[in-house]
């Protein structure tokens, strides 16, 4: 793993420091609304790979919340328009990236299904998120 060394601003290191990686607005949406509609959960299980944000192991389905600049959301678009510490933010997304598509090859071979939601998904149609749960635990 490539150790990246570089200065930045107070103003920034601030705001990175305020990045939460668990209980993201998003993901407590999620959450509130399957609470709602009845359908049960665990969180973060650390014994799963990638740790997914929600777990509901009666129907072995993982669930993650990707934050969009985290996970790459259209990385191909985004990516060129990085301009500071350029070389440091590709080599990071791009692994997150990979991990993310590890994590998943992983959670199958164990027997789960993966979900993923961008966050913005999770934010602006709720609704559909839901229903896509649901659709999966029915079938199930």
């Amino acid at each position: 793993m490539t150790k990246f060394n570089f200065n930045t601003t107070a103003e920034r290191s601030k705001n990175m420091s305020k990045i939460r990686s668990k209980n993201t607005q998003p993901e407590i949406l999620l959450r509130k609304a399957l609470w709602s509609e009845g359908i049960r959960y665990r969180l973060n299980l650390a014994k799963l790979p990638g740790k997914p944000d929600i777990v509901i192991n009666k129907f072995k389905l993982a669930i993650f919340v990707d934050g969009s600049f985290w996970h790459g959301y259209k990385w191909d678009e985004k990516k060129i328009k990085i301009k500071s510490n350029k070389e440091y933010w590709l080599n990071k997304i791009e692994r997150n990236i990979e991990r993310d598509n590890e994590n998943n090859i992983a959670l199958q071979k164990a027997g789960y299904t993966v979900l993923r939601f961008w966050d913005h998904q999770v934010k602006k149609d709720i609704s559909t998120c839901i229903s896509i749960i649901k659709n999966f635990i029915e079938k199930f």
